[in-house]
C-alpha cells in the first residue's frame, strides 16, 4: 500500500485531486502536530510532517474503512472543521496470539481560511471522498457474486433482549449502536417481546421500507423471521430481502459462519460481534441457501443452518439450562449427554450429490439403479416402517402425530398437502426431489444400512455453534446438505474428541469409523425409537418421521 501511495505522489496536488487526493492537516487535539494526509482508491496515507529524517507512512486500506463524517469542533469560537474517519483493521490482539477486528479513528482538523463554512465544506469533500473509497474497496472472497444493500439503507434490527446471557440489547448499545453511526446507517429497533414476535412482525412488514432486516439474537430469531418471510403471499420477493446476523445468543452458528465466509481469522465474543457489525457496515451482499422440512403432520419449515437427531439435538435443548452461562453450556450439556449415551434406532435415505433427480412430486423413478452399490437400497420398494410416537418430551406447540396406527407406516392425511394457506399455485417453492413421506425413496437415494445412530446432523453452514466449525469447505450458497451421522458403537472418549476437534474443523482427519459425511441434495429420517428430540436451527420440532431438500440460493445474506 505504501509503494502504491508513494508511485502516485508526484501527480498530487495541494488540496486537489489528480490521482490521489491530498492535504495537509493538524491534529484534533494539538495544532502542533501536522500532517499531511493523501487519499487513493485504496488507502488512506498519513505522514507526520516533521524535520527529523526517516518519517514513515501510516497507512489505512479502505476495505478496513465504515464510515467517514465532517463535524464541527466543542469549540463555537473555532473556525476549523474537522473530518473524521472510522477504520475497523485486523491488529494484534492485547492479551493474546492472533489479530481481530479494532477500532482506529483518525480525526483531522481543516482550518485553510477563516472562514468556518469554506472550512466545513473542505471538511465536507475530505470525508465523502473517503466514504465513496470505502464503499468501493470491500472485501470480497474469490469466485462469488456480490451485490450491494442499497444507499442509504434502510435497516430493521431485530433484538431478542432475552437471548443467550440476556445481554443482546446491552451489546447493541454498547458495541454495534456505534458503528452504524459512524457508516450512516439509519435503522429502526424492534425488540421482541415473547416467541414469535419476529415471525409475526416481518409476516405483516411493509417491506418496500426496508433495505434489509438484521437480527441481534441468536440463531432461533432468524429461524423464525425466515419462516415468516416464506408464509406472505409475496414470500418470492420478501425473501428476497438481504439479512443480517449479528451474534447475541449463546449458539451464534450463522454469525460465526458468515465470518468465516469473510475470510478472517477466528474471532469469539466480543470480537465476533465486532467483526459481524463490520461485515453489516460494508453491506456486500450475498446469495443463502434454504432447506425445505417437511414433518410427519404435513407441517413445512425452512431452515438455514441445521436438522438434527441425537446427541447434537440432544445437548441443544437439554443446555437450555445453562443458558445463563453462554456458548460454553454446549460444552456442559455434551459432558452431561456423553455419561448417559444414548443410541436411538431410525431409518436414514438421502440424495447424494452426484446423483440429482427432479421428480415430479409424489412420482417414484424406479429404473435407475442405487447411486453406491455398497449401501444396497434394501428397503427403497416399500414405505420405511415407524413405530408411532409415544414420546412425553414432545414440542407441545409441535404435538401431533401422523402415524397411521393401524399399519405402522408413515402416511400424510392429506396426500400431498403441505400446511400452507395458500392455493397450489402460490405454494413456496416446489419440492422436486422429495417423493410423499408416505411414499418409499427412489432408488437413486442411498438408504444407510445402519440402523442404530447416536446423532444425525445435517447442516448447510460452515459453524455449528462459535467453537464448532462443523464444514470447514461449506459455503452459504454452495447448494449443498453436509449429512452427518454417528453409528452406534463409538465409544465415549472418541465422541468427546470429535467434538473437541471440532474446534479446529479436524474432525474429519480423525480417522473415526464410526462417522459418515456426505454431500447431499435431499435425505429422509425416520425414527424407530419412540422417544427422542428433533431440532431445525436449534428449534425443537415434532418428533417423528421428517425429510429436507436444499433450496440453493433462495434467500439473501449480507455476508462480506
Amino acid at each position: 500500500m505504501e509503494k502504491d501511495a508513494g508511485e502516485r505522489e508526484p501527480s498530487r496536488q495541494r488540496n486537489g485531486v489528480v490521482g490521489v487526493l491530498y492535504g495537509e492537516f493538524t491534529d484534533m487535539l494539538n495544532d502542533r502536530d501536522r500532517y499531511s494526509v493523501s487519499l487513493s482508491d485504496s488507502a488512506l496515507t498519513i505522514q507526520r510532517i516533521s524535520s527529523s529524517p526517516g518519517r514513515t507512512n501510516v497507512v489505512f486500506n479502505m476495505t478496513d474503512c465504515v464510515g467517514c463524517r465532517a463535524h464541527r469542533g466543542p469549540d463555537s469560537a473555532d473556525v476549523g472543521a474537522y473530518f473524521t474517519a472510522y477504520f475497523y483493521p485486523l491488529k494484534r490482539r492485547w492479551m493474546s496470539a492472533g489479530v481481530a477486528r479494532q477500532k482506529v479513528e483518525q480525526c483531522f482538523r481543516v482550518a485553510l481560511v477563516q472562514d468556518p463554512l469554506v472550512n466545513f465544506q473542505e471538511a465536507e469533500r475530505w470525508a465523502g471522498a473517503i466514504r465513496d473509497a470505502s464503499a468501493r474497496q470491500a472485501l470480497r472472497r474469490d469466485g462469488v457474486v456480490y451485490t450491494e444493500v442499497r444507499q442509504p439503507c434502510r435497516v430493521m434490527i431485530l433484538v431478542n433482549p432475552h437471548s443467550g446471557r440476556g445481554q443482546a440489547l446491552q451489546l447493541f448499545t454498547g458495541h454495534v449502536q456505534a458503528m452504524l453511526t459512524e457508516a450512516a446507517v439509519p435503522y429502526t429497533l424492534v425488540i421482541t417481546e415473547h416467541q414469535n414476535h419476529a415471525r409475526e412482525v416481518v409476516k405483516k412488514a411493509d417491506l418496500s421500507q426496508w433495505d434489509a432486516l438484521v437480527i441481534m439474537s441468536g440463531d432461533g430469531l432468524l429461524f423464525e423471521v425466515i419462516n415468516g418471510l416464506m408464509e406472505r403471499e409475496d414470500w418470492q420477493e420478501a425473501i428476497q430481502t438481504p439479512l443480517g446476523i449479528l451474534p447475541g445468543g449463546s449458539g451464534n452458528a450463522l454469525a460465526a459462519s458468515v465470518h468465516h465466509y469473510s475470510q478472517s481469522p477466528p474471532a469469539w465474543n466480543e470480537e465476533l460481534l465486532l467483526s459481524c457489525g463490520f461485515i453489516l457496515c460494508k453491506g456486500l451482499v450475498g446469495s443463502m441457501d434454504l432447506v425445505s422440512i417437511h414433518l410427519g403432520s404435513q407441517q413445512r419449515l425452512f431452515s438455514f443452518l441445521s436438522l438434527a437427531w441425537g446427541f447434537v439435538a440432544d445437548v441443544d435443548i437439554e443446555s437450555e439450562k445453562y443458558r445463563h452461562v453462554g456458548a460454553i453450556r454446549f460444552l456442559m450439556g455434551t459432558l452431561v449427554r456423553l455419561a448417559s449415551l444414548k443410541v436411538y434406532q431410525g431409518r436414514l435415505a438421502y440424495l447424494p450429490v452426484r446423483e440429482v433427480v427432479e421428480l415430479p412430486k409424489g412420482s417414484i423413478k424406479a429404473d435407475q439403479p442405487p447411486s453406491t452399490p455398497q449401501h444396497p437400497s434394501f428397503c427403497s420398494s416399500l414405505p420405511c416402517q415407524l413405530i408411532p410416537n409415544t414420546s412425553p418430551n414432545q414440542n407441545s406447540r409441535h404435538n401431533h402425530n401422523s402415524t397411521n396406527s393401524n399399519h405402522n407406516t408413515i402416511n400424510n392425511s392429506s396426500n400431498n398437502s403441505i400446511n400452507t394457506k395458500r392455493p397450489e399455485s402460490q405454494r413456496a417453492p416446489v419440492d422436486t426431489l422429495l417423493p410423499d413421506l408416505d411414499q418409499p425413496v427412489p432408488e437413486s437415494w442411498t438408504v444407510v444400512k445402519e440402523e442404530d445412530f447416536v446423532l444425525v446432523l445435517a447442516i448447510y453452514q460452515s459453524h455449528l455453534a462459535e467453537n464448532l466449525w462443523t464444514v470447514p469447505g461449506a459455503m452459504a450458497d454452495d447448494g449443498m446438505i453436509h449429512l452427518f451421522y454417528v453409528t452406534a458403537g463409538i465409544s465415549r472418549p472418541a465422541l468427546l474428541r470429535l467434538f473437541l476437534a471440532m474446534e479446529k474443523g479436524g474432525h474429519l482427519a480423525c480417522g473415526c469409523p464410526h462417522l459418515v459425511y456426505e454431500k447431499v441434495k435431499a435425505l429422509r429420517l425416520e425414527p424407530i425409537t419412540p422417544q427422542g428430540m428433533i431440532t431445525v436451527d436449534g428449534e425443537m420440532v415434532e418428533y417423528g418421521p421428517v425429510q429436507a431438500q436444499i433450496h440453493p440460493g433462495l434467500a439473501k445474506l449480507i455476508c462480506g
